[in-house]
Order: structure tokens, then C-alpha cells, then sequence
């Protein structure tokens, strides 16, 4: 596909959430609409910790040739080192990829 989105990232809250008429929410709309992959959030974000993750995330995709399954990863795993709250499900499992991973 000409001009298609390779990855949009929706980091605010619940967008990847739907109804009946559009089951993935605002990422599946995404995907439908052309979009190769789509980050989104499956539940409401704590700012801070999405702000953190997504630069770890965006970080991981820019250093190294890894999957952008493999730096989501990356980013949850250092969110969740940085201990305390962070590293509760709540600040680093809201994310989902969508469309494809590599």
C-alpha cells in the first residue's frame, strides 16, 4: 500500500476499546482504514507512566532493528523496573499492538 501508515501509536485512554459496531475501538478503525499496525490502550492510562513507556518504546524502535512487538516488550519491562507503582499491571499492561508486528 502507497502512502500507508506503517505504525500509529493512540497512547491516550481506552482506544482500543469498542461497542458493537466497532469491536477494536479507535485501533481497529485505524487498521481498517490502512493503517499496518496500531498501539493502543485497552483500559484508562496513568500520564506519567504512559509518557515513560512510550519513550522507552520509541527509544527501543530507534536504537535497535527489533520488531515493534519486541520494543513494546522492552518498554514494559523497563516501566516495571522502575518499581514501586510502575510496576503493577495498571501502569504497564494497558497497551496492545494491533495489525502487524513486525
Amino acid at each position: 500500500r502507497h502512502g500507508a501508515i506503517e505504525l500509529l501509536v493512540l497512547s491516550a485512554c481506552q482506544t482500543a476499546i469498542g461497542d458493537k459496531l466497532a469491536i477494536l475501538g479507535m485501533a481497529g478503525f485505524a487498521v481498517q482504514s490502512g493503517a499496518r499496525a496500531t498501539i493502543a490502550s485497552l483500559w484508562g492510562v496513568n500520564d506519567d507512566a504512559t509518557a515513560r513507556q512510550m519513550t522507552f518504546f520509541y527509544e527501543a524502535l530507534a536504537r535497535s532493528e527489533v520488531s515493534k512487538a519486541e520494543a513494546l516488550r522492552q518498554a514494559q519491562l523497563k516501566t516495571i523496573d522502575l518499581g514501586g507503582d510502575y510496576a503493577k499491571p495498571f501502569y504497564w499492561a494497558p497497551f496492545v499492538l494491533i495489525g502487524n508486528w513486525l
